[in-house]
């Protein structure tokens, strides 16, 4: 394939997605192989046409304004083994290869670390890794 039709290829496919008004989607970091959500982010365009392109997860990050590779910092990088795009085209799903299996920058496996119980939101996900070993 050539790159202008692979770029024609990219520029369909981020067409299909309905984007937000501030032009980003969430996207959905599920483990491909336990099936357990390791975390939320939002995708802008580039940042979903990166994560196509190089095979692993790219976010936008809204605090910094900026593309965020998973794992650029922390190591914690994460595969793209499968990408799906729900029924309204408003989320996407990535399943993913989490490496050194920590999602969250808290040093969890994932970042859904609260449980409402008792009428109170608990933690109820033990710490992986102290951050300040990861970042």
């Amino acid at each position: 394939m050539t790159t202008e039709a692979a770029k024609m290829d990219i520029d369909t496919v981020l067409g299909q997605v309905s984007w937000n008004d501030q032009g980003l989607v969430p996207a959905i970091a599920q483990d491909a192989d336990g099936g357990d959500i390791l975390m939320m982010a939002w995708m802008n365009r580039e940042a979903l046409a990166s994560t196509l392109k190089e095979g692993r997860a790219v976010y936008w990050s809204r605090s910094r304004g900026a593309l965020w590779r998973k794992g650029e910092s922390s190591g914690h990088v994460q595969n793209l083994k499968e990408i799906r795009l729900d029924c309204d085209g408003d989320t996407v799903l990535m399943k993913v290869e989490q490496v050194g299996g920590i999602a969250c920058h808290t040093g969890r496996k994932h970042c859904f670390m609260y449980r409402f119980e008792d009428g109170e939101w608990s933690v109820c996900e033990p710490v992986l890794k102290d951050p300040a070993d990861i970042y």
